[in-house]
């Protein structure tokens, strides 16, 4: 494998564990912490909701840092800095402790967004075909959480799904540094470095519809990530609830006994979390040849209404029928991620790319730690039949914004200024 083949698959391996360290907790907490400790699930939440303020808040400075120092360095920083966090958290005894970590995780885990899709957009052509690659490794991390985790509470506790992937996240961060030290050492390298000059858009260069869908663009990411936050971060918890005879069937039947209970029912809620997830992060490379094809407008009009269509159907549905739902509303939920990045790769200028999508990243992630709470207030108050028809409310929000986009998108043309 050359070493711009191996750059990729880092980075794409740093997307997986970005999401995969972000998501542990979501089945921790549906699985084992609110049996262990006695605390509820909606309580459980509270502790994780800083951790997606942090996802947020810290997106911004990650994007300045990166421009003005190195993307590479950067990401060498979240490789190392979020592995050894994880672990330090595997170790946490209080749920107080706990919440610290995840605020620390989520600090470490606000650079890889902002940072490597600034870095793939702009080192390598086909980008819709290449953000959709990246987006599926991050989906297979949010699906491997709840298979890794739910496997290890039955299998040797919460506490080794933070140090198993803190550790290889640790090894990864320095095979980076290895393969990107002439890059991060450098003063001024390609991609990191920034033009000499500074880039300015000129009047009439279609300042209005770029700032027009640059807002649609902002609107749909804020309620894109309500529903991604909703779906990813909860599925464990609704196919616990959902599932419960499919699970034990299934449970049964692969372990060859003949009493419910002394089956690893939370190793199976994972592995139908993670089929789910697996198989529906592979709409984003239909959804990366169709940005390349037909553009932002056709995509995103396509996800949206499968959304709205299956969250519709989801209420009062349980095992084979709310598995095969599931698998239609995790389509278009995974489906529409690539095309708010897509659409900024476009439109943004490559010096301040990064910081860009850091503002991106700052509207998202402050929604996803927002959306905590919704989760567990509605699911406290009305269940999760609720919540599905919100979120199929919220897809007609998506669909009515991109149905303005125009057919192409607009190119603010870039004047060089002398450097001062």
């Amino acid at each position: 494998m050359n070493r711009d083949r191996s750059y990729f698959l880092l980075l794409n391996i740093g997307h997986f564990l970005d999401h995969l360290f972000t998501l542990i907790f979501a089945t921790v907490a549906a699985l084992a912490l609110h049996r262990q400790w006695g605390l509820g699930y909606g309580d459980l939440l509270a502790y994780a909701t800083p951790g997606f303020f942090a996802l947020g808040l810290f997106a911004l400075p990650a994007g300045w840092l990166a421009d003005k120092w190195s993307r590479d360095g950067m990401m060498s920083v979240f490789f190392i800095g979020i592995g050894l966090t994880s672990i330090v958290t595997g170790f946490a005894q209080t749920p107080l402790q706990i919440g610290a970590g995840l605020f620390v995780i989520g600090m470490f885990a606000a650079i890889y967004h902002p940072v490597g899709l600034a870095i793939v957009t702009m080192r390598w052509r086909n980008t819709g075909m290449r953000i959709a690659a990246n987006g599926v490794w991050g989906n297979l991390g949010v699906a491997s959480a709840a298979l890794i985790t739910g496997y290890l509470i039955d299998h040797g506790g919460w506490r080794l799904a933070y140090i198993l992937p803190g550790i290889f996240s640790i090894a990864m961060g320095f095979a980076f540094i290895w393969l990107r030290w002439d890059s991060i050492t450098a003063e001024r390298s390609s991609p990191n470095a920034q033009p000499q000059g500074r880039e300015t858009i000129e009047p009439g260069a279609g300042r209005k519809l770029l700032i027009r869908v640059s807002a649609i663009v902002f609107l749909t990411t804020a309620v894109s990530s309500i529903i991604f936050q909703s779906t990813s971060f909860a599925l464990p918890k609704i196919f616990d609830e959902r599932l419960q005879g499919l699970v034990a069937q299934l449970s049964l039947w692969a372990e060859g006994v003949a009493e419910p209970g002394q089956s690893d029912v939370a190793t199976t809620v994972g592995i139908l979390a993670f089929v789910v997830f697996a198989v529906a992060s592979m709409a984003q490379l239909v959804v990366g040849s169709m940005l390349d094809r037909f553009g932002p407008r056709t995509t995103f009009i396509g996800a949206a209404t499968i959304q709205i269509t299956f969250f519709a159907l989801m209420p009062g549905l349980t095992d084979g029928l709310a598995l095969a739902v599931a698998f239609g509303f995790m389509l278009g939920a995974f489906g529409q991620i690539p095309i708010n990045d897509y659409m900024i790769g476009k439109m943004a200028s490559g010096a301040a790319r990064a910081r860009i999508y850091g503002v991106r990243y700052v509207v998202s992630f402050s929604v996803l730690a927002v959306t905590l709470p919704l989760i567990a207030f509605v699911h406290d108050h009305w269940g999760f039949d609720t919540l599905f028809r919100l979120l199929a409310g919220a897809a007609l929000v998506i669909l009515v914004a991109v149905v303005t986009l125009p057919r192409r998108l607009p190119s603010p043309e870039i004047t060089r200024a002398p450097a001062e």
